[in-house]
C-alpha cells in the first residue's frame, strides 16, 4: 500500500486541532485508503481501537446511517469516554443533510472529524455555508509519478514513465497488468462519476450531450477554450446547444473533479483575465478510455501531467499571457512564482525558439523553466531546460 506521504503529512500536522478535515477528489483516487493509512498511524501512536469510529457510506452495512439523525446517534454512542475519538466519514455526500451531523459532532469536546467526498460543490458549498469556515479542504489527486514509481517497485524510470503517460495514475489501475482489464476498470470509474456524481446529482437529462462536452474538453486539453467555442463546435457537428448549457456541464465536471481549470493571467499587466481558459483532465487514463488510441498529442498530455504535478505541490496555476505570447504555466505559492513551458522536444531550432521566446519576454527575475523529454537539455538566457521525468521525481 503506497503511503501517500504528501497527504499524510497534512493530516498529521492537523491532528487534534479543532477543525474538520475535508478530503476531496475524484472517485478512486485514494481517499478511502488515505483514511485507513491515517487510522493505522493513530494506532501506532497510542490510539486504541475504541478511539476510532470509521464509516464508509458506500458500504451497504451502513445504509441505515444515511439519515443524519441516525448517523449522529450511531457515532455518539461510540465515543470513547474521557479520551479523544477520531471519527472518519467516507463519501459523506451520500448522507441526507450530512452537515447537521458533522456540525453536532464537531462542537463536542475530544472529537476529531475527518470526512471525504467526491463532489466539490456539495462539500465546499454546503459546508462553507453551514460550518462558517471551520474546516480545511485537502484536494487529493491520483498518484504522482514518484508515488507511481514507488508502487511499481522502482525499476527503470523512463519505462515506468511511459506506462504512467499511457495508463494514468489511479492507484488500483497501476497494479492491473492486463491492458483490457485496466481499461475496463478506468472506464468503470468514468461511468460511475458521470452517472452517479454528475447526471444523478445535477439531474441532467441529456447524457449524450454531457459526454460530448467531456470528449471535447478531453480532446482539447492545453488549448484555450470558452463555453461559446464549445457550444458552437458541438452545434456544427449536429449537437445543438447553448453556451449556458455548456457552462453548466463544465461546472458539473469540475465539481466531480473530472476536470481542473487554469485561468489566464496577464504577466505584464499583473491581472487575471476573466475570459478564455484551459482545462486539464484529472487523470490521463480517463482521457485515453474516452478518446481511444486516436489522440496521443504528446505535448498536451505532458502539459496535463505537469499541471497536475504543480497542483499537487501546492501551487496556484494560471496560463500566462505576455503581450501576444503565451506561457504554459505561471505557478504561484505565497510570494513565490515560477514560469513553465512544456514541450515534447525542443531539438528542432524552430520549436526551441517558440518555447524559449515567451519566457525571454518576461522581464522579472522569477525562475523560468522549459520542461521537455530531451535527454540533453540546454538552457539559455537564464532559462533552465529540465527533463520532465527528472522534474517529476525532484520536488
Amino acid at each position: 500500500m503506497i503511503q501517500r506521504r504528501q497527504y499524510m503529512s497534512k493530516l498529521i500536522k492537523m491532528k487534534d486541532e479543532k477543525i474538520i478535515r475535508v478530503i476531496t477528489g475524484i472517485r478512486r483516487c485514494g481517499k478511502s485508503t488515505l483514511l485507513l493509512l491515517f487510522q493505522e498511524y493513530l494506532k501506532q501512536n497510542g490510539a486504541g481501537d475504541d478511539q476510532i469510529v470509521s464509516i464508509n457510506f458506500e458500504d451497504m452495512r451502513y445504509e441505515s446511517l444515511l439519515d443524519y439523525r441516525e448517523l449522529y446517534e450511531y457515532v455518539t454512542e461510540r465515543l470513547a469516554a474521557g479520551k479523544r475519538t477520531y471519527v472518519f466519514l467516507d463519501e459523506i455526500q451520500n448522507v441526507t443533510e450530512f452537515q447537521r451531523a458533522v456540525d453536532s459532532l464537531f462542537i463536542k469536546d475530544n472529537v476529531d472529524v475527518y470526512i471525504t467526498g467526491s463532489n466539490a460543490r456539495l462539500l465546499s458549498g454546503d459546508l462553507a455555508t453551514f460550518l462558517s469556515g471551520r474546516y480545511i479542504e485537502i484536494n487529493m489527486l491520483p498518484l504522482s509519478f514518484a508515488e507511481y514509481l514507488e508502487l511499481k517497485g522502482g525499476g527503470d524510470k523512463r519505462e515506468a514513465f511511459t506506462s504512467y503517460y499511457l495508463n494514468g495514475a489511479f492507484p488500483q489501475a497501476a497494479v492491473i497488468a492486463d491492458d483490457e482489464v485496466r481499461s475496463d476498470y478506468i472506464r468503470g470509474i468514468y461511468n460511475t462519476v458521470l452517472l452517479k456524481d454528475i447526471v444523478a446529482r445535477k439531474k441532467i437529462a441529456d447524457v449524450e450531450l454531457l459526454e460530448s462536452v467531456t470528449r471535447f474538453l478531453f480532446d482539447n486539453i492545453g488549448n484555450i477554450v470558452s463555453s461559446k467555442k464549445i457550444a458552437d463546435s458541438l452545434t456544427s457537428f449536429g449537437r445543438k446547444t447553448t453556451s449556458i448549457t455548456v457552462e453548466n456541464y463544465v461546472t458539473a465536471l469540475m465539481d466531480a473533479y473530472v476536470l481542473y481549470k487554469a485561468p489566464r493571467y496577464d504577466v505584464k499587466g499583473k491581472q487575471y483575465l476573466k475570459s478564455l481558459e484551459k482545462y486539464y483532465a484529472a487523470d490521463i487514463g480517463l482521457r485515453r478510455v474516452v478518446l481511444g488510441e486516436r489522440n496521443r498529442d504528446i505535448g498536451r498530455v505532458l502539459e496535463n501531467i505537469v499541471y497536475l504535478e504543480l497542483i499537487r505541490r501546492g501551487y496556484t496555476v494560471r496560463v500566462g499571457k505576455s503581450g501576444d505570447k503565451e506561457i504554459d504555466f505561471v505557478a504561484t505559492a505565497g510570494d513565490q512564482r515560477i514560469y513553465y513551458q512544456v514541450a515534447a522536444s525542443v531539438l528542432d531550432p524552430a520549436t526551441f525558439e517558440r518555447e524559449f521566446e515567451p519566457l525571454r519576454s518576461i522581464r522579472d527575475h522569477y525562475p523560468k523553466f522549459v520542461l521537455t523529454m530531451d535527454d540533453l537539455p540546454t538552457g539559455q538566457d537564464g532559462i533552465r531546460q529540465v527533463n520532465i521525468v527528472d522534474f517529476l521525481l525532484n520536488s
